[in-house]
């Protein structure tokens, strides 16, 4: 799977350089026939396209290294970089772009438009649109965002090439030249989309909660397991497009032996990397109690207290040990909470003055997946 995705991303790329490099060269022709920075312009930005799609593939080749010694857990991330130098290039073709077409504003040069334009913008355009969908279906089939950015640039140049065109047929029929304002316009489009696309790639470095569909499937899996009672706390660590290493706590029985709970880690562990790619690297236990009623019914009054405090999304880890007089459980509290501390504080002051006998281990939990 690991190296189809990999055949993948480089076939595609290797797909745009090519037709890039093609695109590129006509229409420097051209534009040097025509006299037309604009036209002109656009094959530079082609050519950026091409050197976008070859850092794809040499990102894509180094992220597929086998882990080592000094990064045991892959190079999966260098796609992330590679994605990043990607959108600086499109920002960088969106700066020349509008440094180029006020120029033209300000020094308007007589351009020679002549049917070979006209065709080779059309057929520039059409090429484009075609691969922008084609490269796009392809990076979110993969869930390669160097190939995603890469589409989308391509749908850029498409209307960049169209503006173009638009301009020649404005100037061929009225006589009126425009293609330095429409080149403004697109050009302030293509920043704006280079932007988003750093933004994005800055995202993914800095890492970014986990997809909800998958954490739901995973925990909704987990809890499958008959003698679960809950899955809490996972954490999706992200090493590459698709590959995860992660850890999770569950609530089981007290009654439950060493044995079986081992069991029963190892079942979880085997089913969630089969269904999801997904290596559940560690499984933290809660014990819950099962053997006293009073500790049930006294579970029951604390959360009532617990939940009856604004932005609590959730309890967990209830365990009350009588010999020891201890009460331990972790809450977690939504972001949105101007001040969680001081919900924490209010929570931990009513339980302990309801059980003033007992040790209290509350944990202000993190919401880190859905």
């Amino acid at each position: 799977m690991k190296k189809n995705r990999e055949n993948i991303v480089v076939r595609t790329s290797i797909f745009s350089i090519i037709a890039n490099v093609i695109l590129a060269s006509f229409k420097v022709l051209v534009g040097l026939l025509a006299r037309s920075i604009a036209i002109i312009s656009d094959a530079v930005n082609n050519y950026s396209d091409a050197l976008s799609s070859t850092l794809t593939i040499v990102g894509t080749k180094l992220a597929g290294k086998a882990p080592d010694k000094k990064h045991p857990y892959g190079h999966g991330r260098i796609e992330y970089i590679t994605s990043f130098v990607v959108s600086v290039i499109v920002l960088y073709a969106g700066i020349t772009a509008l440094i180029e077409a006020i120029k033209k504003i300000i020094h308007p040069e007589t351009v020679n438009y002549t049917a070979a334009t006209l065709i080779v913008l059309v057929a520039a355009s059409l090429v484009k649109f075609i691969l922008g969908i084609y490269v796009k279906h392809k990076g979110k089939t993969v869930n390669s965002t160097a190939l995603v950015a890469s589409g989308a640039d391509a749908f850029n140049d498409a209307l960049l090439s169209i503006s173009v065109l638009a301009s020649v047929i404005v100037y061929m029929i009225f006589h009126i030249n425009l293609e330095a304002y429409v080149g403004v316009l697109l050009s302030l489009f293509i920043i704006k989309t280079g932007l988003e696309l750093i933004k994005e790639s800055v995202e993914q470095m800095l890492g970014v909660r986990a997809e909800s569909n998958l954490t739901k499937a995973i925990k909704h899996e987990i809890t499958q397991e008959p003698a679960i009672q809950g899955a809490y706390d996972l954490i999706l660590h992200d090493y590459g497009p698709d590959k995860y290493l992660g850890s999770v706590h569950i609530e089981v029985a007290d009654t439950l032996s060493v044995t079986d709970v081992d069991a029963i880690s190892r079942r979880i562990t085997k089913t969630i990397a089969e269904k999801y790619g997904v290596i559940l690297h560690t499984i933290g236990i809660y014990s819950v109690n099962t053997k006293d009623p009073h500790i049930v019914q006294a579970k029951k009054e604390i959360s009532k207290i617990v939940f009856a405090h604004p932005g609590i999304l959730e309890m967990h880890g209830f365990y009350l040990n009588k010999p020891e007089k201890t009460i331990s459980f972790d809450i977690i509290i939504d972001f949105k909470v101007p001040d969680r501390t001081q919900v924490y504080k209010a929570i931990y002051d009513e339980i302990q003055t309801k059980y003033p006998k007992y040790h209290l281990n509350i944990t202000l939990d993190i919401d880190v997946s859905d």
